[in-house]
């Protein structure tokens, strides 16, 4: 089974006959090659040519990260999937501006869904959420379907991620994390810290998902294509960011596993320090490994696996296989 790499430590990162080769201060550490999915760069990681030459053959990809766990970027090979076919039935859909809201409504549906489950989940265990739930409800019964552009759609789906932000309160109220508001650059608490550095390994997660599929990521529907690398992975992310990076959040505040002194503040910003960051990646990792009964194949699969199965769901849209309806979670 692959699984990711993740370098939080400075040194040096090379290829040493088919293994890749971890040197830092703790001395060397090798990884086959095909146990890989993806790199997770943190710390200030020394690598060259030969190295970038030997993950493009294995087909793996690096993301890079800021030493606060700022997203910066990614290593993405020479894709080896990519299909003429799939990504002008891609580029057909997001031209058309019809098909392309149907499929932008079906994200934003998705996202709706998941958060509205994530508050019934804490909500059954004696927060009282009852209005956040009532107001993203109203909001879905009235906009979703009747939005005409994907702007109005937009607004929408910031106007629920606002109640459903303003949730957190009430489910951590029992700690000393809280929220005003959304910002994300900077962040200017420690909650508004943890929340960009959930989102930012979802956002990467995907995308390293996508490079195993035949789509294109710079051929997004809600979040618009334009001159960023990358938005295809961005509009899977809205699905996936509440139940894997909301829930690892509450999971890790709620065991007082991450307390205030895991962060440090740098201006108006606050950053997420390394053992944080640490804290994070291992209970995220957990959250990926973990199986479930899934209803339509009949069978256990890990939420790793499912991220690769909805981004197969949208490639059968595009091409008029099966129309595509968004993952929800049940529990």
């Amino acid at each position: 089974m692959q699984k990711s790499l993740y370098l939080f430590a400075s040194g040096r990162l090379q290829r040493k006959d088919n293994t890749i080769c971890v040197e830092n201060e703790e001395g060397k550490k090798f990884f086959p090659v095909e146990s890989l999915r993806d790199i997770f760069v943190f710390g200030e990681v020394d690598l060259n040519k030969k190295l970038l030459e030997f993950l493009e053959e294995q087909e793996v990809i690096i993301h890079f990260f800021g030493y606060y766990g700022n997203y910066v970027g990614t290593f993405y090979p020479r894709e080896h999937y990519n299909s003429g076919y799939v990504i002008l039935r891609q580029a057909e859909h997001y031209l058309d501006p019809v098909r392309r809201l149907e499929l932008a409504r079906q994200f934003v549906k998705g996202a709706t869904a998941n958060i509205l489950q994530v508050l019934r989940y804490y909500q059954n265990r004696g927060k009282d959420l009852d209005e956040f739930m009532q107001a993203i409800t109203s909001l879905v019964e009235e906009g979703i379907h009747r939005c005409g552009s994907i702007e109005e759609l937009m607004a929408i789906e910031g106007n629920v991620r606002r109640y459903y932000y303003e949730g957190f309160n009430t489910i951590l109220v029992d700690t000393p994390f809280t929220i005003k508001g959304r910002s994300k650059q900077p962040p200017t608490d420690p909650l508004n810290a943890l929340i960009s550095f959930g989102n930012s390994l979802v956002y990467t997660k995907i995308l390293t998902e996508i490079y195993k599929t035949h789509l294109d990521p710079r051929i997004g529907y809600l979040h618009t294509t334009n001159f960023r690398r990358f938005s295809l992975n961005l509009d899977l992310a809205e699905i996936f960011k509440p139940i894997f990076a909301d829930r690892v959040l509450f999971s890790l505040v709620g065991k007082k596993m991450i307390a205030l002194e895991d962060f440090e503040r740098r201006g108006k910003a606050y950053l997420l320090k390394e053992q944080g960051r640490r804290l994070y990646v291992q209970e995220f990792e957990d959250k990926l490994r973990t199986t479930f009964y899934h209803r339509r194949l009949k069978r256990n699969v890990s939420y790793q696996t499912l991220m690769r199965l909805e981004l197969y769901k949208v490639e059968k849209h595009l091409i008029g296989e099966q129309q595509y309806e968004p993952f929800v979670s049940r529990w």
